[in-house]
């Protein structure tokens, strides 16, 4: 396609952008509305500066953790009581409560903002931009964990919550795995935090909102598919608590975990939720 070819393609989506609305009478809105409203919120990040977006991340990071706190909490107290493998789907029930406080608090979580910081990049900013902020949300998102995942190691125990051999087991459970199959296990976790940012701006109240995040996460943790942010609660907590996780292994899956819920959502969400918009406008 030819440079002007494009200019008047692109002319053409913004054009039908901008006359999206919903035509649903019941306000459901319509798949132009939603695009343009993640478009809108994602360039809005974009113009924020750096230091903003690291908080913002920072904080995104350290309230992911209060899922990890309830993680461990349940995991531990159902010891004995139920089989591991049981804890482990129980605890979906507990896993939504970070993601609740986070995205309803509006900080920064990679895995919720990669479809919509990607939008942008498939309208008209550079790839380059993407990669700037992908970095300094990362970074904040990670900083955070290792902080709160320190924090929770030295309060648990000592309010007898939950056990250092619990965070150990926690992080076995999810590191025991072939690389591919964390990275294909991300994937589908970054395709459903993508879906969760798509559908948060598709409802309209709060009530609602939190049962799309719950049931969203829950299935996450259910299945045991791997998220990268707490995921790097999870296994950092066991790198720093025992001898079973070396650093390698944690990189490892932390490499993987990121690429993977970068892909789901970059590209399962955003450029097939795009191109089924875009190819359906007439170029004038």
């Amino acid at each position: 396609m030819s440079d002007k070819e494009e200019k008047k393609r692109q002319r053409s989506i913004d054009s039908e952008l901008k006359k999206s609305s919903s035509s649903s009478s019941d306000g459901v809105k319509s798949h132009g509305e939603i695009l343009k409203q993640q478009i809108s919120e994602g360039l809005e990040t974009y113009d924020r500066r750096s230091s903003s977006l690291l908080l913002s991340s920072i904080t995104a990071g350290l309230e992911i953790g209060f899922s990890y706190l309830l993680i461990c909490t349940v995991f531990d107290h159902f010891i004995g009581i139920i089989s591991e493998d049981n804890s482990y789907k129980l605890i979906s029930l507990v896993y939504p409560m970070g993601f609740i406080m986070v995205i309803l608090g509006q900080s920064i979580l990679f895995t919720e903002q990669t479809s919509l910081l990607t939008l942008p990049v498939l309208n008209k900013r550079s790839i380059m931009s993407l990669m700037k902020i992908w970095g300094v949300v990362i970074a904040g998102n990670m900083t955070g964990g290792y902080l709160i995942a320190l924090i929770l190691m030295w309060i648990g125990p000592r309010l007898g919550i939950f056990e250092l051999s619990t965070v150990e087991k926690i992080a076995v459970h999810v590191t025991d795995h072939k690389s591919i199959v964390i990275f294909s296990s991300a994937v589908l976790a970054g395709w459903l935090m993508g879906l969760l940012s798509w559908l948060m701006t598709s409802s309209r109240d709060t009530l609602s909102r939190i049962v799309i995040i719950f049931i969203i996460t829950a299935t996450m943790s259910f299945t045991g598919l791997h998220h990268s942010i707490v995921g790097n609660v999870e296994v950092f907590s066991g790198l720093v608590s025992s001898k079973e996780i070396s650093f390698v292994k944690y990189l490892n899956f932390q490499f993987f975990a990121l690429l993977g819920n970068a892909i789901g959502g970059a590209v399962f969400v955003a450029l097939l939720k795009y191109r089924a918009f875009v190819y359906n406008i007439n170029i004038k």
